[in-house]
C-alpha cells in the first residue's frame, strides 16, 4: 500500500506544497471508506473534516424543494472535497454521497487549523488551494441553477 504522504502529494491541490508542509498535513490525515450510497456529510452538520479522493466518485448535492437533491457537481480521484471545515462556524454547506465504492484519505479541520495557526506560512498555502476549490464550487452551483431554473416558463 502506498504510504499517505505519496497519495496527498500526487493530488493537484496539494502539488508543489513545501516537503515539511507535506508532512505536517499529512499527520491530521487518515485512509477512510465510503459505500457506494453513504452519505460522508449533510448540509448544517459539523465540518470537523475534509476529503481527497483517492478513487471513486462524491456527488455534492442540495435538497431542492419539490424536486429532491440536486447534485451540484460530481468529484472523482485527485480532487478535494470540503472547505467548511476551514471556516467558521465549522457547517457544510451541501450533502456529500459517494456514488461509487470511493477510496478516500480524510483530514481532521481541527487538527489542520491548529497546525495553521502556529504555521501561518502553511495556513496561507492552504487556504490559497481552498479559495481555488471554494471557487470551483460555487461557479459549479451557478451552472447547475442556471440550468435547472434558466430555461424559460412554458405557459
Amino acid at each position: 500500500m502506498r504510504q499517505l504522504e505519496e497519495l496527498v502529494a500526487e493530488s493537484p491541490t496539494f502539488a508543489a506544497l513545501a516537503p515539511a508542509h507535506l508532512t505536517t498535513i499529512v499527520g491530521c490525515a487518515v485512509n477512510q471508506h465510503a459505500a457506494a450510497g453513504e452519505m460522508l456529510f449533510r448540509e448544517g452538520t459539523p465540518a470537523d473534516r475534509f476529503f481527497l479522493i483517492r478513487e471513486g466518485r462524491i456527488a455534492l448535492e442540495i435538497d431542492a424543494p419539490g424536486r429532491g437533491p440536486l447534485t451540484i457537481e460530481t468529484l472523482q480521484a485527485g480532487d478535494v472535497v470540503g472547505w467548511s471545515w476551514l471556516f467558521e462556524p465549522y457547517r457544510w454547506h451541501l450533502d456529500g454521497r459517494a456514488v461509487s465504492s470511493t477510496g478516500l484519505v480524510a483530514f481532521d479541520g481541527a487538527c489542520l487549523r491548529a497546525k495553521c495557526e502556529a504555521d501561518h506560512e502553511l495556513g496561507y498555502a492552504l487556504m490559497q488551494r481552498f479559495a481555488e476549490c471554494l471557487i470551483e464550487r460555487l461557479e459549479a452551483t451557478q451552472l447547475q441553477l442556471t440550468d435547472v431554473y434558466g430555461h424559460p416558463r412554458v405557459a
